[in-house]
């Protein structure tokens, strides 16, 4: 290899070397930036309501009014009940509402949702979640689910840095171990 070569191949390396410096930074000061999805207003055939927080079926119910999808799909074992109540108290009717009740992880989630989809004949979803769980949530839809179009609406709720608690400051930092996991384990790709 010539010294010019070395030398054009040495700075491409110095610039993606900060390039990721620069992202990594990003992402660890601003995880709002890189844990966020918002496929912005969308309508599908179902919404897909993942377990782990009471801001999801709120946000879920406000999505349903404003119609967009006519089914709503609780995912999440544990919490799918309180999360069918709270849907429920928040004018979803009964009919639209359907359980996947045996999810304990993102990916269960996907797994055991994706089967009831295509069974049902559903060729589209929105995805509500929270907002430092969405990237990896889609991710998993979209891995498990090929063929079926998954969009992301996430709940904004303690999207704020300044409202952030320490539980919430935890779970966001813990996204950025788990979305590696996902890739290295079940190749679920995140990007």
């Amino acid at each position: 290899m010539s010294v010019g070569k070395r030398k054009w191949m040495r700075r491409i390396g110095l610039v993606a070397a900060v390039l990721c410096l620069v992202t990594g930074l990003d992402a660890v000061f601003f995880p709002q930036h890189f844990l966020c999805v918002d496929s912005g207003p969308r309508t599908a055939q179902a919404m897909i309501v993942l377990g782990g927080g009471w801001d999801r079926p709120e946000y879920a119910s406000l999505l349903f009014r404003e119609k967009c999808a006519p089914r709503v799909i609780v995912s999440g074992r544990g919490d799918a009940g309180l999360n069918r109540r709270i849907l429920l108290e928040n004018g979803v009717p009964s009919p639209a509402i359907e359980l996947e009740a045996r999810s304990r992880t993102t990916r269960e989630n996907a797994e055991f949702t994706v089967p009831l989809l295509r069974r049902e004949g559903i060729r589209s979803a929105v995805i509500v979640t929270s907002w430092y769980h969405s990237r990896r949530a889609l991710a998993c839809f979209r891995h498990y689910g090929r063929g079926i179009r998954f969009y992301s609406r996430p709940s904004y709720f303690d999207f704020r840095r300044k409202d952030w608690t320490r539980s919430v400051a935890r779970r966001i930092y813990l996204e950025f171990i788990k979305l590696p996991g996902y890739w290295l384990c079940y190749g679920v790709c995140p990007l």
